[in-house]
């Protein structure tokens, strides 16, 4: 059995190329924010990676068919569709078989990505260990993909609404290079700082390259996760931020919000609680990731052309 891949023009120019590619995910645009600043943050995250001298490919399920990039049209549809299905490693390969329309979250862009031959991926934050998991055993397959899937994600760190220490441990246990960007700190999303230490740090796209590339060199499986801080004016504090994410988790406990639905739900209420500014923050983050990214995919081309 086969399944269809389909690129945008653009995608497919660049690999005819063999220019660089940043892929995107698409639960940003279908869970992460409201119509229309999910298709106006998109074309502007799409618009910085051009910028910055790559190609843009936000990766999607549409119809059974995967993706690599999307055209504008498509990219407004996309923003507009109701009860679009979220998949990640367990799910895609049925919504494709079904025929189906899919975001893909970090680990299912992963995926996409390297069959695409895309070893660069920009995202918000990344899924990781939900707070409370020891009894719900609730963990990302964002996590776990890193130790399968040969692809450099840039990432503000963590979503602040997981537990973060336990998301570190985790990694460190999977063998994930977790390296922050230009900063001892691991960063927490909204917040440049989770009052952690990174485990890895480097101050160049160049070096971030060199590492991804080296471990391909070394048979060493999986990728890595770069954790880029969100700029210091579009931070908001954790001192400003725990009271908020901590009301969140707890209306959603009392609601019984549970598995796919936690996340969309307590980014929402989190959007309420600051009166918009999260969204606001969440954009800023997103385009410097899109930078950054873009950076790494121009440098790794050069490298592995070197």
């Amino acid at each position: 059995m086969t399944f269809k891949i389909a690129y945008s023009a653009e995608a497919e120019a660049a690999r005819a190329a063999n220019t660089p590619i940043v892929a995107l995910e698409s639960t940003i645009i279908t869970h992460g924010m409201p119509y229309p600043q999910n298709v106006e943050t998109a074309r502007r995250v799409e618009a910085v990676i051009r910028e910055n001298g790559a190609t843009p490919a936000t990766i999607a399920v549409m119809n059974g068919i995967l993706h690599i990039g999307l055209s504008d049209a498509e990219l407004e549809s996309l923003g507009q569709a109701t009860d679009v299905a979220k998949v990640s490693r367990a799910d895609i390969a049925a919504c494709l078989a079904s025929g189906g329309i899919g975001a893909t979250t970090v680990a299912a862009t992963m995926i996409a990505a390297n069959l695409a031959g895309i070893s660069v991926f920009a995202t918000g934050g990344i899924g990781g260990v939900h707070r409370g998991a020891e009894n719900s055993f609730d963990i990302s397959a964002d996590l776990h993909e890193f130790t399968h899937t040969p692809v450099t994600v840039v990432a503000a760190g963590a979503k602040a609404i997981l537990d973060i220490p336990k998301t570190l441990e985790v990694l460190e246990t999977l063998g994930v290079p977790v390296i922050a960007y230009g900063q001892d700190d691991f960063p927490a999303f909204w917040s440049r700082s989770s009052g952690l230490p990174a485990p890895l740090r480097m101050d160049d796209a160049a070096s971030i390259a060199r590492a991804q590339l080296m471990r391909s060199a070394m048979g060493l499986p999986g990728g890595q996760l770069v954790a880029n801080p969100i700029p210091e004016t579009a931070e908001i504090s954790r001192d400003v931020m725990i009271p908020v994410v901590e009301q969140a988790l707890s209306e959603a406990a009392a609601q019984g919000v549970a598995a796919k639905s936690v996340t969309p739900f307590l980014l929402q209420r989190i959007f309420e609680l600051t009166e918009g500014r999260s969204l606001v923050s969440n954009i800023e983050l997103v385009l410097n990731n899109a930078r950054l990214a873009a950076a790494i995919a121009v440098e790794m081309k050069l490298q592995s052309r070197g």
